[in-house]
C-alpha cells in the first residue's frame, strides 16, 4: 500500500478538536481555531513536519480528521485554502455569516445593526 498523496504547497494542518468537534489549525507548537495561526508549509520538510504534527495530534487523542490543505498565500502573508470545502471549514457557514463562531472570530456585526 503506498501512502497517501501529498496537496500541492504551500499548505497548512487542519484538523477537528476531538472534544467539541471545532477546526482548529496548526501553529507549529500548539492547535488554534484561528486561520490566521496556521504554520504555512512551503517545502517539503515543512510539510513532513506537519504530517508528523497530524500522527502526534491524533496519537494523543487531541484532533481528529488531521489532514494538509494546499492554500494560496497573499502578498500579506494570509493564507487561504484553494477548495471549496477547505474554505467553508475555515470560515464558517455560508449563510447568515454574521452568526456562529465566525462572527467572533472575524468580529462580524450581526445583520441590521
Amino acid at each position: 500500500m503506498s501512502a497517501p498523496k501529498r496537496p500541492p504547497l504551500p499548505a497548512i494542518l487542519l484538523a477537528n478538536d476531538l472534544l467539541d468537534g471545532e477546526v482548529v489549525f496548526w501553529t507549529g507548537s500548539a492547535w488554534s481555531p484561528l486561520p490566521g495561526d496556521a504554520l504555512v508549509a512551503r517545502d517539503d520538510e515543512a510539510a513532513a513536519q506537519l504530517e508528523q504534527a497530524a500522527q502526534a495530534g491524533l496519537a494523543a487523542q487531541k484532533v481528529v480528521d488531521a489532514y494538509l490543505v494546499d492554500v494560496a498565500v497573499d502578498a500579506a502573508g494570509v493564507a487561504t485554502p484553494r477548495h471549496y470545502r477547505e474554505k467553508i471549514k475555515t470560515e464558517g457557514p455560508t449563510t447568515r455569516r454574521d452568526l456562529g463562531k465566525q462572527a467572533g472570530l472575524y468580529n462580524i456585526a450581526p445583520a441590521g445593526n
